[in-house]
Formats: C-alpha cells, structure tokens, sequence
C-alpha cells in the first residue's frame, strides 16, 4: 500500500512531508517524492529507493512561508521502480499523487494522446494531471475542471493535486481508498493514515467514498453527489501503534482485508 500526505500553511513544507512519510514506510515501498508550490513557483523531486535519498535530493531546498505542498511513497504496480513512474506527477502546471486504481486509465490516455499529450510514466496516476489541464483549458476555474476530471475516472483513489493557478490550494477526493485531513490553528493536513500526522494536528476528519473538495488558505470546502457537505472533526488520536491497524482490530485483520487491494493492483 503507498502513502500520501499534503500540507498547507506556512511551515517548513520540506520536512513535514518528509517526516510523514517516514511515519508511513511501514506501509512499504520502493520510490517516493514531493511537490511544493508557493507564490514562488513550482518544485518537485523524487527518488528510487528510500527516503534517505530524497533527503539527499532536498537537502538545499526550503519551502517555509505560505503554500500548499505533496508528498507520495509508491509501491510499483503500473511500471517499474523508476524516478519518472514516481508521483508525484506533472501536467505544465500542476502535481499529483494517487493511491488506488484508474481502471478506464487506457481508455483516456489513449484520447489525451490524440490530443497531442506526450506522458513521461507507465503510471495509471498520470492520466490525472493531464485530464486535470485538459480541462482547465475549457473551464471558469480551477475546482471546475477538478471535478470534471473525478467525473470521468473510473476506479478507487485517494488524490490530492495542486496547481500554479491556485497556488494556496489542495484538490482532493476519496473514492475507495483512505484518506483523511488533519486541522490545527491555521494549518492543513493531508494523509492516507492517522500516523503521518499524529503530533503535528488536533482535530481529524476521515473522508468518506464520494467526497471530495479543497483547501484554499486554511479554508476547507467538502463536496459529496449531493453538492457542499457540512463536516464535523474529531480528537486525534495520539497511539501510533494503533493507527497503523488503519481502524483494524489487529495487523492480522488488516492485512487480510488488504488481500482484495494487493491482487488488484497486481492484476493491472
């Protein structure tokens, strides 16, 4: 299983990222890598094989200051092990990263390609961000062509996307795959399991399938079939141990549930 994490507001993005991931590498993986976008422009790095060298790969770059930032450690499925069929992946302008399964990925790589779209990855993931500037071409803003982009997806996600147009804003959507966000003072959290930001928020909301939305600021915004949605958060909680069943009883349950997941990603 791979794991996400985002941030918005004004910390050092860098290493937020970076530490949630490392509290999710029980999950496993083979490369990582993180997004940061800020009034300054966009930055990206990835890396094969354990944090340590992302670490390398960041060790000059600072992020503080307001902006909205993502973080993915993948697990190869669709292509191999390799810095460019790491996420996060890149339109012109825009990021993203995914857990889950496109399942109709084919079908719009291939429409996005006769368009003249050139991909760098054999990812599933990177139809996304290309279907994502498709749209932004034709729509008002920014969260129009996001939803556009959800509506012709077929499969389980969890995404997170950040653009230069919106550069204070997180897209993000669940659809059978976890993802929660995290809230404290003025800052945003985004991750697949309560242990990446377990010490950073307070307060927690666990998406649910079909939601989706965004963070503008420290303003979040949720949207369901049904339009805009209230949302109430809860206590975090502070067991590292315990998040890591991922609301499981023991690893043993949540690993047997897991099975459906692994030999799906397996078959694609």
């Amino acid at each position: 299983m791979c794991g996400i994490v985002g941030y918005a507001g004004a910390k050092e993005k860098k290493e937020i990222l970076i530490d949630g991931l490392r509290e999710l590498e029980y999950r496993g993986y083979d490369s990582a890598g993180i997004a940061v976008v800020t009034s300054s422009g966009l930055n990206n790095f990835k890396a094969v094989g354990k944090l340590k060298n992302l670490e390398e790969k960041t060790a000059n770059f600072t992020s503080s200051g307001l902006g909205v930032a993502i973080g993915h450690t993948r697990w190869a499925t669709h292509g191999k092990p390799t810095e460019l069929n790491a996420h996060p992946h890149l339109g012109k302008n825009s990021y993203v990263v995914h857990n889950g399964i496109i399942e109709n990925y084919q079908e719009i790589k291939k429409e996005l390609q006769a368009e003249g779209v050139n991909f760098l990855s054999q990812t599933d993931t990177e139809v996304i961000v290309h279907l994502f500037e498709h749209f932004s071409k034709e729509c008002h803003n920014p969260f129009e062509a996001f939803e556009k982009t959800l509506a012709k997806l077929e499969g389980a996600y969890a995404i997170l996307l950040i653009t230069k147009d919106a550069d204070d804003t997180i897209f993000f959507a669940k659809n059978g795959s976890p993802m929660l966000i995290g809230f404290v003072d003025d800052e945003v959290y985004f991750a697949s399991s309560d242990t990446a930001i377990i010490g950073k928020a307070k307060e927690v909301y666990y998406l649910e399938d079909g939601e989706y939305g965004y963070v503008e600021g420290a303003e979040v915004r949720l949207f369901n079939a049904d339009g805009a949605k209230e949302f109430n958060t809860k206590p975090l909680e502070s067991d590292k141990l315990s998040a890591q069943k991922d609301g499981y009883r023991f690893f043993m349950e949540k690993e047997i549930y897991e099975q459906f997941v692994v030999i799906a990603d397996t078959m694609m």
